[in-house]
């Protein structure tokens, strides 16, 4: 249940259209629902303003179909990260109108409950990768923001190894609101935007690179230790998280 819903059942018990008890009963699975598997916190949309989000690893199929039953029954949509090819199509055969976002790996189900109004069509986050590579990572992120709300644009295959291409775009990363920078390798390139934007910038290190590169561990230590001010760090490959915070960071300076 988002605020707009519980005003409007408010509202409907003080106009008499909704009796006390029919109330109680709509509210009964607040704040959280509890399944045995999993307790559904379907309190987080009124908290955060925007409903519990699944990660699908170490999910069995049927735990993240019934996860995804109950979230879709009180809010606008469902999210399902890093889902597998078999939990997709479970999904897309128990909700018609779901959709698989690739390379993101994540699944956008419908929920019965209205959308909210969007974030101001005119701020945007940004999100720029470094290398092809490390596309999966910032649809992931790109996606995230997007499906909470967000106006996202993209900036791919602009690393610091042709630091000529990100500096060709100056115009879209100085009029972004907040930038998520994917990179793997060294991480090089979101201390170079850090360093060219007065905007907020969200930093992944992804696992893209060779065997020094530890994983993403080199990427992730870069990150951290960046020159540049206005710099934040994410775990290593979680776009997830990067366009999240994004959206939060252009809700919060336009609310």
């Amino acid at each position: 249940m988002d605020e707009s819903a519980l005003r409007a059942l408010l509202e409907e018990v003080r106009a008499g259209s909704v009796s006390s008890d029919d109330a109680v009963s709509r509210l009964r699975d607040m704040p959280y629902e509890n399944l045995g598997f999993a307790r559904i916190d379907h309190h987080r949309n009124l908290r955060t303003g925007f409903p519990e989000v699944i990660y699908c690893p170490g999910k069995t199929v049927e735990q993240i179909v019934a996860i995804s039953e109950r979230l879709a029954s009180n809010s606008h949509k469902v999210l399902a990260t890093r889902i597998s090819d078999e939990a997709a199509q479970a999904l897309t055969a128990r909700f018609p109108g779901a959709e698989l976002r690739t390379p993101a790996r994540i699944m956008v189900v419908p929920g019965d409950r209205p959308a909210p109004e969007p974030t101001d069509a005119l701020c945007y986050v940004l999100v720029v990768c470094a290398g092809t590579a490390d596309i999966p990572v910032a649809e992931e992120a790109a996606v995230t923001a997007a499906e909470m709300g967000s106006r996202v644009e993209r900036l791919f295959d602009v690393g610091v190894a042709g630091l000529h291409r990100l500096l060709d775009q100056m115009p879209l990363l100085t009029g972004a609101a907040a930038i998520v920078v994917v990179a793997g390798m060294e991480g090089a390139l979101a201390s170079v935007v850090g360093g060219l934007v007065r905007s907020p910038v969200v930093a992944v290190p992804t696992s893209v690179g060779y065997g020094a590169s530890f994983g993403g561990v080199s990427a992730l230590l870069t990150m951290l230790n960046s020159c540049a001010a206005g710099v934040a760090v994410m775990n290593i490959d979680n776009g997830f998280g990067a366009g999240y915070f994004a959206h939060v960071v252009v809700r919060a300076a336009h609310a």
